[in-house]
């Protein structure tokens, strides 16, 4: 774009309605842009110590050139400062001058050299390039999470530049589906999942691998789907090749799987089409988690599920036939699955579980036989009721032992008896370890360390609370490394314990407050509960240790299993 900054006034309005309509932004913008010009311009004329203002008139084109003059005191440095002028001085010209009055000069109309010609040029483009971005970042900002139409502008090393008429769009090469190809010019569609900021101008994120992009397009050919009759909870996908998407109706009379299927398919193929042969499992969506899951391994069928909500995990039986099936090719059915649920899936066959379940069963009868000194017979009772190790014994309930079948009340007390007394054998074993080894009594004043923790501490010459604060989350827990081009597990300190990478940190944390190193987190407040009297209706509450109130206690499982029958 070219400005004549001697244009004549007609001329300036023309170039200011051509420029905006081009660019596609307000006519006053270009105009702004221009009178900064042509104030710099002016600057260069004058002086850079003078307040130049030139304003232009949008109607007539107008231009007026005013030099605002601001009076200061004496006493006050004007070296730098634009537009000032000392009282004394002031004077001279105007004789009602007096501090922080202002005045303004009608500036005679002047010629415009090639140079300033040249940087007014450069204002104004720099102004029109401001604005327009900034009409693209608020025209795209609200858009993200659509589908977008355009036309490819170029590639470069497989990123797509797409555009959008008003804006220009980039997709790269991670966001395209694989062995899809563009050429200059094709006709683009593609899904909107974030818009930046940026210096260099608005950043308009495309993508056909987004799970969101599939979703639009389900809406696009399913007008359940865009009513929101039909809600798709989730989408898990492996671009090109296969897909997952979860659905409910909120219509009970509109099953949701057939709705975004279709009469023989035609809905699913439209959409399938325009994925590159995408193949798609659509399944019921479901509340419960175990139901969800399972519906999620289709066309797996699954015998057992058993759930660990604290870790997120699943273990999944499938019969032996089914497990090829259940994991799919490399790995894909089981992924997906697990991406759509949220849940880290575990598959094992009927025989395996099996087998693992006899081989737990033999270990703890063997511990049980060895540490209660008992008879085969006895410890396999114990384990068929439930009971996993020798703490279990040791302090549950005596009831809950005394009332297995053939046992009694002193039967259970001896039980406990011996329990408790391998326990303290074996805390005795560990203490004098830990003591070899050289491990501080202090560590095991930090919250969470236990006996059993503080041997493998030492063992891996963590002997000092300092040495413990000085640790980090994968100190502990193990981590990965690549060696020799193949990625290696390497372990931690306390790997057989199962930290969480919460767990883990909190201990150092304790550890480190212990040090001194970092604050402690303020407790909460303790606040004293009130009591509204016309509540009670003139009674007081029960004294403590008065009151006599019964709960029923709910038993809650540590683990939730659920049968599918095939």
């Amino acid at each position: 774009m070219a400005i004549g900054i001697s244009a004549n006034r007609l001329e300036l309005l023309q170039i200011a309605d051509a420029v905006a309509r081009e660019k596609g932004i307000e006519k006053e913008v270009v105009i702004e842009a221009i009178e900064d010009a042509l104030q710099k311009a002016a600057r260069a004329r004058y002086g850079a110590e003078h307040d130049i203002r030139v304003k232009i008139d949008p109607r007539t084109g107008e231009t007026s050139q005013k030099r605002i003059i601001t009076v200061v005191g004496d006493d006050q440095e004007i070296e730098g400062e634009i537009g000032q002028v000392q009282l004394s001085i002031a004077k001279r010209t105007w004789r009602d001058a007096e501090i922080g009055k202002v005045y303004e000069e009608d500036l005679p109309p002047f010629e415009i050299g090639r140079v300033q010609t040249q940087m007014a040029r450069q204002v104004v483009m720099h102004k029109v390039r401001e604005a327009e971005r900034e009409r693209q970042y608020d025209e795209y900002k609200d858009r993200a999470g659509e589908i977008i139409n355009g036309s490819v502008k170029r590639v470069e090393y497989g990123n797509v530049i797409v555009d959008l008429g008003r804006g220009e769009g980039i997709m790269r090469r991670d966001q395209s589906i694989p062995r899809e190809n563009f050429n200059v010019g094709d006709r683009i569609r593609a899904y909107i999942y974030d818009v930046r900021r940026e210096t260099k101008g608005p950043q308009i994120m495309l993508s056909r691998a987004h799970g969101g992009f599939m979703a639009k397009l389900f809406a696009q050919e399913v007008p359940e789907v865009y009513d929101g009759v039909i809600e798709i909870r989730a989408v898990a996908r492996d671009p090109g090749s296969r897909a997952k998407m979860a659905v409910i109706s909120n219509d009970g009379s509109i099953d949701p799987v057939g709705a975004c299927v279709g009469m023989r398919g035609s809905r699913v193929q439209a959409v399938v089409a325009e994925l590159q042969g995408e193949k798609i499992d659509i399944i019921q969506w479901s509340e419960d988690e175990a139901t969800f899951i399972v519906n999620a391994l289709a066309p797996a069928e699954v015998s057992k599920v058993v759930m660990d909500e604290e870790d997120e995990r699943v273990e999944v039986v499938v019969p032996d036939e089914q497990l090829s099936l259940a994991i799919g090719r490399r790995g894909q059915n089981v992924r997906l699955a697990s991406q759509l649920t949220g849940w880290q899936i575990d598959i094992m066959t009927e025989s395996q579980e099996s087998e693992r379940r006899q081989k737990q069963f033999t270990e703890t009868t063997a511990l049980f036989q060895e540490a209660l000194d008992v008879d085969e017979v006895i410890a396999q009772l114990l384990v068929t009721e439930g009971f996993a190790a020798v703490e279990d014994v040791a302090y549950v309930e005596p009831h809950e032992i005394a009332a297995i079948e053939g046992f009694d009340d002193e039967t259970a007390d001896e039980l406990q008896t011996r329990a408790r007394e391998f326990l303290d054998k074996e805390a005795a074993a560990l203490d004098a370890k830990r003591v070899e080894l050289g491990v501080e009594d202090s560590v095991l004043e930090i919250e969470g360390v236990t006996l059993a923790m503080a041997v493998a501490l030492g063992e891996g010459d963590v002997k000092t609370v300092e040495d413990l604060a000085g640790l980090v989350p994968d100190d502990m827990r193990g981590w990965f490394e690549t060696k020799d081009g193949a990625r290696v597990r390497e372990p931690g300190i306390l790997e057989s314990f199962n930290l969480s990478p919460e767990d883990a940190e909190a201990l150092i944390m304790r550890a480190r407050i212990v040090m001194g190193w970092v604050e402690a987190p303020p407790e909460p407040e303790y606040e004293e509960p009130v009591y509204d009297e016309a509540e009670f209706e003139g009674e007081a509450p029960e004294a403590e240790g008065e009151a006599e109130v019964e709960v029923e206690a709910e038993e809650e499982p540590a683990a939730v299993e659920e049968t599918q029958e095939g």
